[in-house]
């Protein structure tokens, strides 16, 4: 961790333990479940897992900080890997992705490897310079250590289903007169 200026370490310690209230971070759900998400626009989304332990559906808000290609999203475990959410989509993968107003999609998550993280985390840096300039020290406060092995997650939203009617779909099928 490199050493900063006496300013950004203090602002750093204040985002840090404004990070730790726990109705303040948990605030952004309850406007995605009021469907309020667009307040936030695409750079955060609502992840829905499903908890290892409990097997209860557990909900975070996680900014996005790539799109690499269309239905993809890459989130960033700001906490490394003690968060609940990233133990939570490693056990079960399978979970829900709510982006704006829009209602959840299914999508799958996949942890990004240390290589293709960093290089996902520079394109970040340096798309979102002042962005990063702020965040960055208030993670590395949290942590205790550098951010550059933090680890990403790709949200891959998965297609919906077609079924043909009649099917046993339970949509009810009319008939024509002749």
């Amino acid at each position: 961790m490199a050493t900063s200026p006496p300013v950004v370490q203090a602002a750093a310690a204040g985002a840090a333990r404004l990070l730790r209230v726990r109705w303040l971070v948990r605030a952004p759900i309850w406007a995605y479940r009021a469907r309020l998400g667009a307040v936030f626009g695409s750079r955060l989304v609502m992840l829905e897992h499903t908890g290892r332990t409990s097997g209860r559906r557990r909900f975070v808000v996680l900014e996005v900080v790539g799109r690499p290609a269309p239905g993809t999203f890459l989130v960033v475990s700001g906490f490394g890997r003690r968060a609940q959410w990233f133990g939570n989509i490693q056990a079960s993968p399978q979970v829900r992705l709510y982006v704006g107003s829009r209602r959840p999609a299914r999508a799958k998550a996949r942890v990004l490897t240390r290589d293709q993280a960093r290089t996902a985390l520079a394109a970040y840096a340096a798309a979102r310079p002042r962005t990063w300039a702020t965040l960055k020290p208030a993670l590395e406060h949290t942590l205790g250590a550098a951010v550059e092995d933090l680890p990403m997650v790709a949200l891959d939203l998965v297609p919906p289903v077609s079924r043909s009617p009649g099917r046993g779909d339970g949509i009810r099928q009319r008939r024509l007169r002749p």
